[in-house]
């Protein structure tokens, strides 16, 4: 044993002290295994917060293999935020699970890990309640209500969980911070001191003319940069694109149902009617859309959200017949791993397109960055909208994100992402096949996110409560549903650690068992 790897206790932490035993370990999966016995560790206070890890050649000597198995498991500790690189001070525990793994034997806080399906939302179908593992004092209740408030993401981001299946972020560990760090100095060294004033609106020119380009490349998009807005997100374009239309007399835009709660919040708040069009496996209902009368409409065509499905040609050709508004949000067009992702709907109907797109899935939400583009009867009115909303992004990202797309940096992220995403793809869906096994899969060709329903479950959202109050945090697919016909999950895995995809999927199977 290394004594010299001692934790905040004194006491000296080693493969014994651990109960590290290579013998129990799986064949072919040396990594994943060490990173759980670690994070139980963790979890039940062996490794405290502040303990230092044994060095990764140590641990590897102490277990008798190679260097490089220790390596990857202190790496999807620091993937998950649990510990920290911290140079020649070693790799430092800095946060603990809030609640503990659930045993090998059934579900953490259950006699035997099975609950009953059906019941009425808060009847604790699922074996909740406010005794559960996990719980944060009641976490059904305000969560998980019938009727999601306009702060319902707000609240389940902030409920303690120790495994986040929640969709829509990407793999945040794999930033390119260097690559930003280095592209952020460069664009300082080179910036005027003009440049630190009021600028355009619409963004700075070098980050519209790489949009335009990155737009060519990826999207199949011919646009002038003239034509580009950058704005704070796809949040922000949809604030400021319900504020036009309502000056041009539009008060209503037709939504996808399922569909996006959260695009659906966004629209209600800017005083726009949202009716709902089924989806089908096809995509939209365009015969149903006709029927609704309704002027305008929103879609995710390249992957709907959230069943995944893909827009048919036979569809986009109904749209253009159909010859009303379409918002098109490309949230994560990018992320397609059976073939190259479809052309945007922008480049074949452009004058009948607002076309919104952001980097919240390609880099990270928190840099709120994202472009627009819109027909050319409303450019001046999205330019005057941006212009009173906020003088504009700031600059300095900008010309960072400019400099990613143009040194194809970005390009080399996304393909690194993709490989990544993939894999804990297959993950999620192996980890379904075993466990889920009454659940069926959808829109595993692309995105970040699977949907899986359920013959027969129409209690969606007390096993997302349960789920919850045994730590593992997801989204019912009756949030995304105006007509509440379907049932089931909405399930991320981009940003999990494949042992944790594995975990929290094991959860759900005790609580379906």
């Amino acid at each position: 044993m290394n004594r010299s790897n001692d934790d905040a206790s004194g006491r000296s932490i080693g493969s014994d002290f651990l109960q590290l035993d290579v013998a129990d370990a799986p064949a072919g999966g040396l990594s994943e295994w060490l990173a759980a016995r670690l994070r139980g560790a963790i979890a039940d206070g062996r490794l405290p917060v502040g303990a230092r890890l044994p060095a990764t050649r140590v641990l590897a000597a102490e277990l008798e293999v190679s260097r490089g198995v220790v390596t990857e498991a202190y790496q999807r500790l620091a993937e998950v935020g649990q510990v920290v690189g911290r140079g020649r001070a070693g790799t430092i525990v800095v946060a603990a699970p809030v609640t503990a793994p659930p045993s090998t034997g059934g579900v953490a806080g259950s006699s035997s890990g099975a609950v009953a399906l059906g019941g009425s939302p808060g009847s604790g179908a699922f074996g909740g309640g406010p005794g559960a593992a996990g719980s944060g004092g009641g976490a059904r209740s305000g969560v998980f209500d019938s009727e999601p408030g306009a702060d319902v993401f707000d609240r389940l981001r902030g409920a303690p969980a120790r495994i986040d299946l929640s969709p829509g972020v990407p793999d945040l560990a794999a930033f390119p911070r260097a690559a930003w760090l280095r592209a952020e100095r460069s664009a300082l060294a080179e910036l005027a001191a003009a440049d630190l004033g009021y600028g355009d609106p619409r963004g700075v020119p070098v980050l519209r003319r790489a949009v335009a380009d990155w737009l060519a490349r990826n999207r199949g998009i011919r646009a002038d940069p003239d034509e580009v807005v950058i704005v704070a997100g796809t949040a922000q374009a949809l604030g400021l694109l319900a504020g036009i239309l309502r000056a041009d007399g539009i008060g209503t835009v037709a939504v996808e149902d399922p569909g996006s709660l959260g695009v659906r919040q966004h629209l209600r708040d800017s005083g726009m009617e949202t009716p709902g069009v089924a989806v089908d496996s096809d995509g939209v209902r365009v015969d149903e859309l006709h029927d609704s009368g309704a002027p305008a409409i929103l879609l995710t065509p390249a992957h709907q959200f959230p069943t995944g499905v893909v827009l048919s040609g036979e569809r986009r050709r109904g749209l253009m017949r159909w010859g009303g508004l379409i918002i098109e949000d490309d949230y994560d067009a990018e992320h397609r791993y059976d073939r190259t992702p479809v052309p945007a709907l922008k480049s074949m109907l452009a004058e009948h397109v607002c076309y919104a797109g952001s980097v919240s899935k390609l880099l990270a939400p928190a840099l709120r960055m994202g472009w627009v583009l819109v027909p050319p009867r409303y450019l001046d009115a999205l330019v005057a909208a941006k212009r009173f909303a906020d003088l504009g992004n700031a600059v300095l990202p900008q010309l960072v994100l400019a400099r990613l797309m143009e040194s194809g940096q970005l390009e080399r992220h996304l393909r690194s992402l993709r490989r990544r995403h993939r894999q804990r793809r297959d993950m999620m869906i192996d980890a379904i096949r075993t466990h889920l096994p009454q659940a069926t899969v959808h829109g595993a060709a692309a995105g970040l996110h699977l949907m899986i329903t359920f013959d027969g479950c129409q209690a969606d959202l007390d096993l997302a409560a349960a789920a919850l109050e045994h730590g593992v945090k997801v989204q019912p697919l009756s949030w995304h549903s105006q007509r509440r016909a379907l049932q089931g999950l909405v399930l991320g895995y981009a940003a999990t650690s494949p042992s944790d995809i594995r975990d929290g999927v094991a959860v759900l199977g005790k609580l379906l068992s």
